[in-house]
């Protein structure tokens, strides 16, 4: 199998996999009890109201039929119209999202850089003491959850140190610039959630990669310790780290609850939580897709770099280049026929020249 066909059979993977996340969010909204229309009116609204409420929100229509105009707007970015604004569902959340995005890229470029790093040097220099000391700090962050982090960070940073805002006084109109002074102390938070998983995987990868025979060779030809470590152990120590990151990565640019609720920003996360409790449906909905297409765009995007980083697949690759043009592979057989008629001449040339 070349790497065209395994790339694009990832990607066939990955559209049918967001196909049936959309299928499944949709019919998972549509099942919610109550009518939504009559939520909307209240319990003192005529059945004529309601029906006609209906009617105007395409709920009297299939429910397959309804899922498909739904998906087609969706790949055109049309969501739909929010049914407590009654503003489209697309720009709302675009700007949730890009609110979301500037906490989420720096944690994510700051933590994966400095856990990889963290978790390879504890992983190389296993039981000394730079290895309890990361291990440690590590299952202490891990242990402790994100509300009690950004508390902690807000008693210190906001209230006995004042250097950043405790919390974001500007809704979803604020811009980026207003944000700006407002996302430190969230990013933080995020940083060191997703480090402290990605390092403890990244040094249990290590030491496994270190005590490969591939590594005792490197050793025996007199390398340095750099050049195995950086050069032979890192690729292939990344390769079971990559889902972690990618699990991590997503987790961030999926929208934090958690973090978002305790620092009132207003991102992907707070408007979840605001659309959940006013019931806004079609936001939900266009939420929870979102959140699938970057959970499954994140995981293929760990899977093309773990080809690319798999040594075994780029040896194959070496061999098919280096293969002359024109020149085919012989079967096993005519291989095997070769070198039995191959061992006959020279069994008969040893008999002639006795």
């Amino acid at each position: 199998m070349t790497v065209l066909t395994t790339v694009l059979r990832r990607i066939g993977t990955a559209i049918l996999t967001i196909v049936l996340a959309s299928l499944f969010v949709f019919l998972a909204i549509q099942l919610l009890p109550g009518d939504v229309a009559q939520q909307l009116l209240g319990q003192n609204a005529t059945p004529d109201a309601v029906k006609a409420l209906r009617e105007s929100l395409g709920l009297d229509q299939n429910v397959w039929l309804r899922y498909g105009n739904w998906l087609i707007g969706a790949a055109h970015g049309d969501f739909g119209t929010s049914l407590v604004s009654g503003d489209p569902v697309g720009p709302s959340l675009l700007v949730a999202f890009r609110n979301s995005m500037l906490i989420a890229v720096p944690a994510m470029l700051i933590g994966v850089t400095v856990s990889l790093t963290l978790g390879v040097v504890a992983g190389v220099r296993r039981g000394r003491a730079s290895d309890h000391v990361i291990s440690l700090i590590s299952l202490v962050v891990m242990s402790v959850p994100e509300f009690m982090v950004a508390t902690v960070l807000v008693l210190v940073f906001a209230i006995a140190i004042p250097v950043f805002p405790a919390v974001v006084l500007r809704g979803s109109d604020a811009t980026v610039l207003q944000l700006l002074p407002s996302v430190w102390l969230p990013m933080i938070v995020l940083t060191l959630a997703m480090a402290a998983y990605i390092v403890r995987t990244a040094r249990s990868s290590t030491i496994d990669v270190m005590a490969s025979e591939f590594i005792t060779t490197a050793e025996l030809k007199g390398l340095s310790t750099r050049q195995i470590v950086w050069r032979h152990a890192v690729p292939s120590a990344l390769l079971p780290t990559l889902n972690v990151v990618a699990l991590n990565v997503a987790w961030l640019l999926g929208g934090v609850v958690v973090v978002e609720n305790v620092f009132n920003y207003p991102g992907m996360g707070k408007l979840m939580l605001e659309s959940v409790f006013n019931r806004d449906l079609p936001t939900i909905q266009a939420i929870a897709l979102l959140s699938a297409l970057i959970y499954v765009v994140c995981n293929l995007a760990a899977d093309l770099v773990a080809l690319a980083l798999d040594p075994r697949l780029r040896t194959r690759q070496r061999g098919r280049r280096a293969r002359p043009r024109g020149t085919a592979r012989r079967p096993a057989a005519l291989a095997a026929a070769s070198v039995g008629t191959a061992t006959a001449d020279t069994s008969s040339a040893r008999k002639d020249r006795a």
